[in-house]
């Protein structure tokens, strides 16, 4: 009986899909095959981002990349990531994907073309990415200029281990939320509280407990700048199902 609870308890860790914060809205997520996916990597010039996740040597076996809008904070480092992974590829909402394209940002052979409600197959496994609608604003400056960064959005991604996750983007509440939890039932939510620019603690509670009811909600993009005033005990006053919230620290991971 020891062994077979021991050899479960091993399956059960070897599927697991792990997700690092990383700081703002930057997460680093390893599938349960092994596939490295990287969300908004806002990195190197990350004040909240550990020293130990700066080293470039962790960025050399990135699968892909997934940006949710424009803004500094978000496409941040994806440049030099892609460098370090020359097999990576990236995906965007299609309207800053063609500005991308069209200012030699990236390369056609390295893009994954898609738009709210399309998916993708990215790997040869049954992991899926699916984008989903944000309340935000986007905009690419390249090269001091400023550029229209088409629609901001989400992501949705569902792990072959049947776990699944939302990560919101920089966002507002709007009803859509309701059709996102409802439809997708992510078992973790990655959502932003920090205020000012996206929800704050009392946005993000009511958008948990009436709309996404996530198994496991994990708050980002506060903090990093004093403008991001929002706290997580902030945010587990205005919860009412305090249970789901889970308050991890940059360089820290949950699993899936």
């Amino acid at each position: 009986m020891k062994i077979l609870i021991s050899l479960m308890l091993f399956v059960s860790t070897a599927m697991a899909t792990e997700v690092t914060w990383l700081g703002q809205a930057a997460f680093l997520i390893k599938t349960n095959e092994g596939k490295r996916i990287l969300i908004d990597p806002f990195i190197f010039s990350n004040p909240k981002t550990p020293a130990s996740f700066k080293d470039e040597k962790l960025y050399k076996n990135i699968d892909l990349i997934l940006l949710t809008h424009g803004h500094g904070d978000h496409v941040g480092d994806f440049k030099k990531i892609m460098e370090l992974s020359p097999n990576s590829k990236i995906s965007m909402n299609a309207d800053m994907g063609n500005v991308m394209l069209a200012n030699g940002l990236i390369t056609k052979d390295r893009y994954f073309p898609l738009n709210k409600s399309g998916e993708i197959l990215p790997f040869e496994d049954k992991t899926k990415v699916i984008m989903v609608r944000a309340e935000h604003s986007s905009s690419l400056k390249i090269e001091g200029k400023v550029h229209y960064g088409g629609e901001p959005v989400g992501y949705v991604i569902q792990f072959s281990n049947g776990k699944s996750l939302y990560h919101a983007g920089d966002t507002g509440v709007f009803g859509d939320m309701k059709m996102i939890g409802s439809y997708y039932r992510p078992d973790l939510a990655l959502l932003p509280i920090g205020g000012n620019y996206t929800m704050g603690p009392k946005e993000a509670a009511f958008a948990i407990d009436n709309f996404i009811k996530p198994k496991v909600v994990v708050p980002m993009h506060y903090g990093t700048f004093p403008i991001l005033k929002g706290t997580p005990s902030q945010l587990k006053g205005y919860l009412k199902n305090k249970k789901v919230l889970n308050v991890i620290d940059p360089g820290q991971k949950v699993t899936l």
